[in-house]
């Protein structure tokens, strides 16, 4: 096939998907998946979290008194604070609006 001719027939191809593609809406649609993101949610700032950050702290204290370093038990906070402020984040950026 001619290189000319495939390009008249690529044009009004893109051009039909240029028509046809809608903006996209990652934080706004998919309601199906609203109870899960809620229960993840719920899971990461609730209780579950809070455990999970206290573990990790106490984790990393136990083996920094081991190794006689306080590395650990600060990798131990900065987990807690990610626990704390990354679903906020993650909401805050997915939700935005151009």
């Amino acid at each position: 096939m001619n290189p000319s001719r495939r390009i008249a027939l690529f044009i009004p191809v893109a051009f039909a998907l240029a028509l046809g593609a809608s903006s996209a809406f990652a934080g706004t649609t998919g309601a199906e998946f609203q109870t899960m993101y809620t229960t993840l949610l719920n899971w990461a700032t609730g209780y579950l979290g809070k455990a999970i950050a206290v573990a990790a702290f106490i984790l990393g204290a136990g083996i920094g008194v081991a190794r006689s370093s306080p590395i650990p038990a600060l990798v131990g906070v900065v987990f807690a604070l990610f626990m704390v402020y990354v679903p906020t984040i993650i909401d805050s950026i997915m939700t935005a609006t151009v």
